[in-house]
């Protein structure tokens, strides 16, 4: 398996599995984990209002989702939100960690990887 340090910035991921070990290393504290967990909620609860009620509902989902994760990497973790670099990839790594929270499956997954 192709070796990689997340421990620099100028790291060559090629795969999503190999960004979804580094995503994981990048909220490794529990509080930035729950702040990601309130904004991705926030999402699927926006789309579900701006799809019945209000089309401007649809504009807060990212707003909200985005305003959240991006604060807990700020001033809880203390590190660059991995959208910046990796915006797709980062969209499905939010998901799926909100889908393993949701789940129960998560702490698994983060002694899985050792983190």
């Amino acid at each position: 398996m192709h070796h990689v340090d997340y421990q620099t910035e100028k790291t060559e991921i090629k795969t999503f599995e190999e960004f979804w070990v580094f995503y994981l290393s990048q909220h490794s504290k529990k509080s930035t984990r729950a702040w990601h967990f309130t904004g991705t909620s926030l999402v699927f609860i926006f789309l579900a209002l701006g799809a019945t009620t209000n089309a401007w509902f649809l504009l807060a989902a990212p707003i909200s989702a985005y305003s959240l994760a991006w604060y807990s990497h700020f001033f809880v973790e203390g590190n660059k939100p991995a959208t910046f670099g990796h915006p797709l990839w980062s969209l499905r790594a939010d998901f799926r960690m909100f889908f393993f929270t949701l789940t129960g499956r998560l702490e698994h997954e983060l002694k899985k990887r050792s983190l």
